[in-house]
């Protein structure tokens, strides 16, 4: 079965016309024309009889043979030297002179043969009787029905003429859908491409629910990062206060540690809702752009597995991968001394891997690394610094541009492995 709507459309389409051209063909063709060639038929052989027993009568049957090829119009001749008999020649496609051949060896008692090639609407009858063989040569249109071919023509043309328009029209039904679902996939990648409602009722409501559905989701987005905005707002402000209280109090070394933490959390609270912001994607060369980020954090080691040849046109939004890039970048450096970057880039998907040689972490705590400000307690704890959000980030950066984040362990380095895949 065909997996693209159009295609399983055409086939619920074409199945229903093949076989209603298949019943017309069997039952009607078949039976209407073999019946009717049948009935021509059973006329001649009568003819034939009278010429084989006129044969049988005379001593010089000729003259007898010639009155009634006159009268009969047929040519018939008697050749009194015997010769072995040829098969019957017809084209296998002929129906109806094969129904003439079963009809004549079945009425006829003496051997043979049947020549329907030989001449053109004619029909070539030799019969092997004791005083030689007797040649009948009759016109097609006289044991046939003629042209049985006229009506598979006409119906194969005109199926054909309506399969191309039914086609034509399931191709401009379809291609609203088409437009729907490529809109829904590059929303889905984080690119905005316009709908326009069109085709038939269903179809234009399901694009109409679509660009509902999409308007509400950016409003809910803008919204909540303005909320945010203004949190931030709110809370820098007592923020600055209990900083300042506690340098001119002086509180001790605990307090002022507690108050930078509170401000480094923010500062990461900030940055996470920041790049939920609506970025535009445009087309950006991730070689280059990943190649600029590892330079700036240093020490990394960068290899690349390139199997396409269209590396600068690849949809993304710049900012919001750069900062994906230096959250795993940073987080690889802080916990590991050595660091690779591998990027591979193909006809269907771009993946960034970065490994470290660090800690690493237990296959169990990968989703409950995943989320929003968590700090694992055993090997990367709350003491080595961070807010729990590198790769929170990393992973909103990717699913934004329809992508996964993947964390594992580092064959090559025995740490841990991060892989951002993002589809083309």
């Amino acid at each position: 079965m065909p997996r693209s709507l159009f295609g399983r459309a055409v086939l619920i389409l074409l199945l229903p016309m093949i076989g209603l051209q298949l019943v017309v063909g069997l039952v009607f063709i078949q039976r209407h024309y073999q019946s009717v060639t049948e009935q021509m038929a059973a006329s001649v052989i009568l003819e034939l009889k009278l010429a084989i027993e006129q044969v049988s009568r005379f001593d010089d049957p000729q003259n007898a043979l010639d009155e009634i090829s006159v009268n009969l119009e047929m040519l018939l001749l008697l050749n009194p030297e015997s010769q072995p008999l040829a098969d019957d020649r017809v084209v296998f496609y002929d129906l109806s002179g094969k129904t003439l051949i079963q009809a004549l060896h079945r009425e006829i008692e003496w051997p043979l043969s049947v020549d329907l090639l030989s001449f053109p609407n004619r029909v070539d009858l030799k019969v092997q009787l004791e005083k030689g063989v007797l040649e009948a040569v009759i016109a097609r249109s006289r044991v046939t029905a003629t042209n049985p071919h006229q009506l598979l023509v006409l119906m194969l043309s005109t199926s054909l003429i309506l399969m191309v328009i039914s086609i034509l029209f399931l191709r401009n039904q379809i291609r609203p859908i088409n437009r729907l679902a490529e809109a829904a996939e590059s929303f889905g990648k984080g690119r905005n491409v316009s709908v326009h409602p069109a085709g038939s009722s269903e179809v234009r409501r399901a694009a109409l629910a679509f660009m509902s559905m999409r308007n509400k989701l950016e409003r809910q987005v803008e919204q909540r990062t303005q909320m945010l905005s203004g949190v931030s707002h709110d809370l820098r402000t007592p923020l600055t206060r209990l900083k300042l209280s506690a340098e001119l109090l002086d509180l001790g070394e605990d307090v002022k540690k507690d108050i930078a933490e509170m401000e480094h959390m923010l500062d990461g609270f900030l940055a996470f809702a920041r790049d939920n912001q609506a970025e535009e994607g445009q087309p950006t060369d991730p070689v280059s752009l990943a190649r600029s980020v590892a330079e700036k954090m240093g020490n990394v080691d960068i290899t690349t597995s390139i199997s396409t040849a269209d590396t600068r046109n690849v949809i993304l939004r710049k900012n919001a991968i750069e900062r994906g890039l230096q959250n795993l970048l940073g987080n690889a450096l802080f916990y590991g001394s050595k660091v690779s970057l591998h990027i591979s880039l193909n006809r269907r998907f771009l993946e960034f891997t970065v490994e470290d040689n660090g800690p690493g972490i237990p296959a169990q705590d990968y989703q409950l690394a995943l989320q929003p400000f968590s700090r694992l307690d055993d090997s990367r704890n709350q003491n080595k610094g961070g807010v729990g959000l590198g790769l929170s980030i990393a992973l909103d950066i990717a699913r934004s541009h329809g992508g996964i984040l993947e964390l594992g362990v580092s064959e090559s380095l025995g740490g841990l492995s991060v892989k951002m895949v993002i589809p083309r």
